[in-house]
C-alpha cells in the first residue's frame, strides 16, 4: 500500500496531506507529548492500530489527547513508557472507550489505573500487563465481562489468592498467560476453581513454581480447559524427557475427553503486513507529522511468540487437545495412558495416584514391556585360534583390522605384516572370511560374542 493523497474540495485542511495507513508504528521515537491535536486528527483519521511503545510518555493526559483524536482506534500499545508517574483519571479514560486491545507491558502501570481502564473500556477484549513488577493483584470494584485474553507474564505473583482475583475480575476470560511468575501451588478446591474460571480455555504456567501432581490435577477443574503450557516447572525436572511428556497429560486426561503455538504478545512488532511503512517522529507527535519519513519495510506484521518434552504431562490432563503448543493426537494419548499404568504399577499403593486406578479399569492390568536395546554392539568376546592354542579375548568393534592385529601381536608373537587373519561367523553359511583390508572397521563384519578369529603366519 502506498501513500495516497485523496482529492478534496479546495480549501480543505486535508489537502496535500498524507492519508496514513490503518496500522501506525511509532515505537522508540522519543515522543514525550501529543503536540498539535489538529495535526493528529488530520493525519490519523483512518488509523485503527497505534504502537507508541518504548517512548517517553509519562502523562496520561498527553496519551488521552492522542487517543481522543484517533476516532477508529482499536489497538493501542503503550509498552515501556513511564506511565507509573501519573494515575489515569476517569475524565481522561473516556477517550479510550473504543480500544479493544491494550498493551501496557513494562509500563509499571498501577492497579488503580488498570481499574479505571476496566470501567471506561466497555469493549476491551485483550489486556497485556507483563513486566510490571506486580506482587499482588488489586481487585476491581466492577467486573470486566468483555475481557477474553490476559497476559500477565514476568511479574512476581507467587500466591494463588492473588491469581483467584483475576477470575473474579474477568469472569469471561478465555486465555490466561502467566508464564515466568513464581506461583508455587493452586490452593482452591475443584468447585471453587470451576466457579472462578468457568470459561477458561487456555492457560500458560510456563516456568512457574508448581511442584505437585495435585496442582496439575486441579487444572482438570476448569470446565472448558483445552490448552496448557507447563514448560520449565520444578515438578518435571527429575523425570526423563519421555516421562515429562506423558505423565502430566494423563493427570489432565480423567474427567473430560474433548476432542502450537500459544502467542505471547509483548506488544506489536514494529512492522505492518498490509501497511509497510515506518514513521520516524521526534518529541512532539503532532508537530512532526508533516516531517514524517516513510521507509518501506518488506516485513511481516505479527505477534511475538514464545515458545520440553511433554509426554509426562499427557497422563494427567485428559481434556486438553494441546500441550505446550503441540496438538495431542489420539494415538499419543493412548500411549501416554498405557505408559502411566506401567510407570506406577510397581510402586507402593500410597504413592499411586487415583488416576492410575481409572486407567486400569479402562485398559486392564498391563504386562511390562520387553526391554530392547537397539544400540550397536561396542565389543565382542571372541575365540582367537593360533596354531593349537585357543584364547578368549574381548575386542572393540570400533577399531580397524590394523588395530586388531596390533592387539593380537603380543598374543601370537608375530609381526603384523606376517599375520593372516581370518574371521569365522559360527552362524554364517559361507565359511571363513579373510580380514585383509587393514582400514576396514571390525563392526562391518558383524562380529558377535562367540565368533572365532584364526591367526596364521603368511607363507614365505
Amino acid at each position: 500500500m502506498g501513500v495516497h493523497v485523496p482529492a478534496t474540495p479546495q480549501g480543505s485542511p486535508m489537502k496535500d496531506r498524507l492519508n496514513l495507513p490503518s496500522v501506525l508504528v511509532l515505537n522508540g521515537c522519543g515522543i514525550t507529548c501529543a503536540g498539535d491535536e489538529n495535526e493528529i486528527a488530520a493525519f490519523c483519521a483512518h488509523v485503527s492500530e497505534l504502537d507508541l511503545s518504548d517512548n517517553k510518555l509519562e502523562d496520561w493526559h498527553e496519551v488521552s489527547k492522542i487517543v481522543s483524536n484517533v476516532p477508529h482506534l482499536e489497538f493501542l500499545n503503550l509498552s515501556s513508557n513511564p506511565l507509573n508517574l501519573t494515575v489515569l483519571e476517569r475524565t481522561c479514560a473516556g477517550s479510550f472507550s473504543g480500544v479493544r486491545k491494550l498493551v501496557l507491558n513494562n509500563s509499571k502501570t498501577s492497579w488503580e489505573t488498570v481499574h479505571t481502564i476496566l470501567q471506561e473500556l466497555p469493549d476491551l477484549e485483550e489486556l497485556f500487563l507483563c513486566l510490571n513488577d506486580y506482587k499482588t493483584v488489586s481487585c476491581s470494584p466492577v467486573c470486566c465481562h468483555s475481557l477474553k485474553l490476559l497476559h500477565i507474564t514476568d511479574n512476581n505473583l507467587k500466591d494463588w489468592t492473588e491469581i483467584r482475583k483475576l477470575g473474579v475480575m474477568f469472569p469471561s476470560l478465555d486465555t490466561l498467560v502467566m508464564a515466568n511468575n513464581h506461583l508455587t501451588t493452586i490452593e482452591d478446591s475443584e468447585d471453587s476453581l470451576a466457579r472462578l474460571f468457568p470459561n477458561l480455555r487456555s492457560i500458560s504456567l510456563h516456568k512457574s513454581g508448581l511442584d505437585s501432581w495435585e496442582d496439575i490435577d486441579k487444572l482438570n477443574s476448569f470446565p472448558k480447559l483445552e490448552e496448557v503450557r507447563l514448560l520449565g516447572i520444578p515438578l518435571l525436572q527429575p523425570y526423563t524427557n519421555e516421562e515429562r511428556r506423558k505423565l502430566p497429560l494423563l493427570s489432565l486426561l480423567t474427567s473430560r475427553l474433548i476432542a502450537q503455538r500459544q502467542k505471547l504478545w509483548n506488544g506489536r512488532n514494529n512492522t505492518a503486513a498490509n501497511q509497510p511503512f515506518r514513521f520516524w517522529l521526534s518529541a512532539s507527535l503532532g508537530s512532526c507529522m508533516q516531517e514524517a519519513v516513510l521507509a518501506v519495510q518488506q516485513t511481516e506484521h505479527g505477534a511475538l511468540c514464545t515458545l520440553a518434552p511433554q509426554e509426562h504431562a499427557f497422563a494427567m490432563l485428559p481434556s486438553i487437545t494441546k500441550l505446550n503448543g503441540s496438538v495431542i493426537v489420539d494415538g499419543e494419548r493412548e500411549d501416554s495412558e498405557r505408559f502411566f499404568i506401567r510407570y506406577y504399577m510397581d510402586l507402593p499403593q500410597h504413592e499411586v495416584p487415583f488416576r492410575y486406578h481409572d486407567l486400569v479399569t479402562k485398559y486392564g492390568k498391563l504386562e511390562k514391556l520387553a526391554v530392547v536395546d537397539l544400540r550397536p554392539q561396542s565389543s565382542a568376546k571372541v575365540e582367537v585360534h593360533f596354531n593349537d592354542q585357543v584364547e578368549e579375548m574381548t575386542i572393540r568393534l570400533d577399531q580397524t583390522v590394523a588395530e586388531l592385529k596390533k592387539q593380537l601381536k603380543t598374543l601370537v608373537q608375530l609381526p603384523t605384516s606376517s599375520m593372516l587373519v581370518t574371521y569365522f561367523d559360527h552362524e554364517a553359511p559361507f565359511g571363513p572370511e579373510e580380514m585383509k583390508y587393514n582400514s576396514r572397521a571390525l563392526h562391518s563384519y558383524g562380529i558377535r560374542d562367540g565368533d572365532k578369529i584364526y591367526v596364521d603366519s603368511k607363507a614365505k
